[in-house]
């Protein structure tokens, strides 16, 4: 059986993958490492908590012991990267801990992964290490990196670090960008489910400045399925897009959750504009689709809808979030 290293298994994309994969997959075991920061949460891994080729870590990418001994005992084939801090208000309000998780946590993975003789690494990134887009044009691979945030810089940063061990030493690397998900399990911080949740409690949602910054969203098992997709076929030191092409501005994103959950748009607010927003992201991921033979299954209406209803059906986990007790259970499990 081939072993998978998932670091960040336990926050929103990084759960996903491990649910999704472990549903369809037996052939591989995955060992998930996650240091449970405020974002990682073991109630998203509950679909997968008997599973016997599910292995469970607490611990920090960037202890090089730790991660010796994970490669050392379990003899790891793959290493996917989910690991990070990604909310860029908060790399703007405090950046240190995104340089250290997003590059050197990378850099110790690599150096590993040089040293154990990987099969395959991948480095799950973002398409905010391009920048801001005009209206008109789409983020290929080929784009210069352009990051204009303190987390995409430190994404940009791995990514270029990423491919340096691959043209250096051979590490056999693969990079994704992609586009905005959504879907369940993802942190209150993010647009998607602070505009639900505060929906449900009729509290004003926030919208940044005229609202018209656009994003391509994707649902999180398309993006899974992308990443699934580069492990078996993809090529090494290779760069793939992953998004659906579904183009929408904040605030139209922001009046379709009202609409769907039957709320009058008068509890939108606009607030200041968040600093060195980038006006629109969009990508091209002809090159996945062409190679690898993905493709999004997920329309953005029929998704944006059932992850309304994920969140109107699972009330308990975003309000332990909200008090802080799903933090307990880590502090029983594993101490502080």
């Amino acid at each position: 059986m081939k072993s998978i290293l998932v670091t960040g298994g336990a926050g929103f994309i990084g759960s996903n993958f491990v649910n999704y994969f472990l549903k369809t997959r037996d052939d591989y075991s995955i060992i998930n490492l996650d240091k449970l920061t405020y974002a990682g949460n073991l109630e998203n891994l509950k679909p997968v908590e008997k599973n016997k080729n599910h292995f469970f870590i607490k611990g920090d990418i960037c202890n090089h012991g730790l991660v010796r001994y994970i490669f050392e005992k379990y003899n790891i084939d793959f290493v996917i990267n989910f690991a990070a801090e990604s909310h860029v208000d908060r790399s703007i309000l405090s950046s240190e801990i995104f340089y250290r998780t997003n590059v050197i946590g990378t850099n110790i993975l690599l150096e590993l992964s040089k040293t154990y003789g990987l099969k395959k690494f991948i480095q799950v990134s973002t398409d905010e290490v391009y920048g801001s887009l005009g209206k008109e044009g789409y983020f290929t691979e080929n784009t210069p990196l352009s990051p204009n945030s303190p987390y995409s810089s430190s994404k940009a940063a791995a990514d270029l670090m990423t491919l340096s061990f691959y043209h250096t030493y051979n590490v056999p690397v693969a990079i994704t960008r992609c586009s905005n998900n959504y879907g369940p399990y993802q942190f209150p911080e993010k647009l998607i489910p602070l505009m639900i949740i505060n929906a449900l409690q009729n509290k004003k949602l926030p919208v940044y400045g005229d609202g018209l910054n656009v994003r391509d969203w994707i649902y999180v098992e398309d993006h899974c399925r992308g990443i699934e997709a580069i492990l078996d076929n993809g090529k090494v030191g290779e760069v793939y897009n992953i998004g659906a092409s579904s183009e929408k501005p904040n605030i139209e994103i922001v009046k379709l959750v009202l609409k769907e959950m039957n709320k009058p748009e008068n509890l939108i607010e606009y607030v200041k504009d968040r600093l060195g927003h980038d006006r629109r992201y969009a990508v091209d991921s002809s090159k996945i689709q062409n190679e690898l033979s993905w493709r999004p299954m997920h329309s953005f209406e029929n998704s944006l809808s059932s992850t309304i209803s994920w969140y109107l059906n699972n009330k308990s986990w975003w309000q332990k979030i909200l008090t802080g007790d799903y933090l307990k259970y880590y502090k029983l499990q594993y101490g502080n």
